[in-house]
């Protein structure tokens, strides 16, 4: 049988105990916010953590302010100790970080909340507790203030989480939360290095970076030169049912469809009926399309038979490598913005795209550079998915443990 007993929080496990965040703080620390004007940057000052410097549970000690000595003795109660948990008052709520040693005798500044744990309860534990989703979820429901929400003090003290009453599991339970963490940290900071590596590698598209046993002199190139540019259109008017076909397989490519792609475009929200695709620009699968309106410049390989209307081009019987072209647009993608004509959205006109000047060496030598760099993009692929499925991996584990379903002692 369950060990489950009910409380005012609904069903929860013996010794377990629904506590307020006033109650397991040192009482001559209480939860308060920092430095309401910490004056001009001071060298050599007292550093500040702002809401900023807290990103998914850590501290960026990189660029920290600084204010006196003095303005930081008279917030003597904010004054950090290591172990102390820190939390953005507004934004990233439920964003937790816990101060280590080198952050010893910093400040806050006002954005940010002091959760000064006190003996007998595990820092890493609340820390844990308070940033799981449902806990987040809470928080956000009691932001106030309609220019600049955020959490008040009283709030916050009085906010209740779900815990054991035994410091041993609340251990085991953070260690446990933690070494996830610790995976979730390390695939970010290798994704992070493989993409860097990704943007070096990009040099390769200029030709200032050769691959080996590749030589010769690049060919400029306009893009209208080597491809037909074609613009797309649309059935009007643009909401009339008759246009559209759940059942049919032609696709119509919106631009929220690429923008959530990544270099193919696999699916799309809506399907053209045969009268649609009779008034609109019809893309066999394989072909290369890039958005000219709102988010303008971004490429994608279709890998389904689609429709275009006239926010897109398609770029047909290319005189290059369509995965080489991809990859020089996708690099020239922040550069159109430079060059779109503004109204009530950005847009480019077929004429700026043929005039694009493109530097191109031999096919071969296109096909082995497209062929490095999509290697990279798949290794990023399976990184990232990797991670998301640490992400949930954890989700599951905090649903169980913080909750006491699921118990290590």
């Amino acid at each position: 049988m369950s060990d489950l007993k009910h409380l005012d929080k609904g069903a929860i496990p013996d010794n377990w105990e629904v506590v307020a965040l006033a109650d397991i703080t040192d009482p001559q620390r209480p939860i308060s916010y920092g430095i309401v004007q910490t004056g001009p940057r001071v060298v050599n000052g007292v550093k500040c953590l702002r809401v900023v410097d807290i990103d998914g549970g850590q501290i960026n000690k990189s660029d920290l302010i600084t204010t006196s000595q003095e303005i930081s003795e008279s917030y003597r109660r904010t004054i950090l100790r290591s172990g102390d948990l820190v939390m953005p008052l507004r934004g990233k709520v439920g964003d937790v970080g816990i101060v280590d040693d080198e952050l010893e005798g910093a400040n806050l500044t006002r954005g940010v909340a002091l959760i000064a744990v006190k003996s007998g309860w595990s820092p890493e534990f609340i820390r844990q507790a308070i940033s799981s989703r449902e806990t987040r979820r809470q928080l956000e429901n009691s932001m106030n203030g309609s220019a600049l929400q955020e959490i008040p003090i009283a709030t916050l003290r009085s906010f209740r989480i779900l815990a054991p009453k035994g410091i041993s599991e609340q251990r085991a339970i953070a260690a446990a939360l933690s070494d996830i963490d610790a995976l979730l940290s390390g695939l970010d900071r290798l994704i992070a290095k493989k993409r860097d590596l990704k943007q070096a590698a990009q040099q390769l598209l200029t030709g200032k970076t050769r691959l080996p046993g590749f030589e010769g002199e690049w060919e400029v190139r306009r893009l209208g030169d080597i491809a037909g540019i074609q613009r797309g259109a649309s059935p009007r008017p643009i909401d009339s049912p008759v246009w559209f076909d759940d059942g049919s397989a032609i696709g119509w490519v919106r631009i929220s469809d690429i923008t959530g792609a990544g270099k193919f475009l696999l699916e799309t929200s809506q399907r053209l009926s045969p009268l649609g695709v009779k008034h609109s620009r019809f893309v066999p699968a394989g072909s290369l399309i890039m958005s000219i309106c709102a988010t303008v410049g971004r490429p994608v390989i279709t890998k389904i038979d689609v429709c275009i209307h006239d926010g897109f081009v398609v770029m047909d019987d290319l005189d290059a490598e369509q995965l080489f072209i991809y990859y020089v647009l996708k690099w020239v993608e922040p550069d159109w913005s430079r060059h779109g004509q503004t109204g009530s959205q950005m847009n480019l006109n077929t004429g700026l795209i043929k005039d694009l000047l493109l530097k191109l060496p031999s096919r071969g030598e296109q096909n082995a550079i497209a062929n490095v760099l999509s290697d990279m993009d798949a290794e990023l692929v399976a990184l990232e998915a990797r991670r998301e499925k640490t992400r949930a991996l954890k989700q599951g584990m905090m649903q169980e443990l913080l909750t006491g379903r699921t118990r290590l002692v």
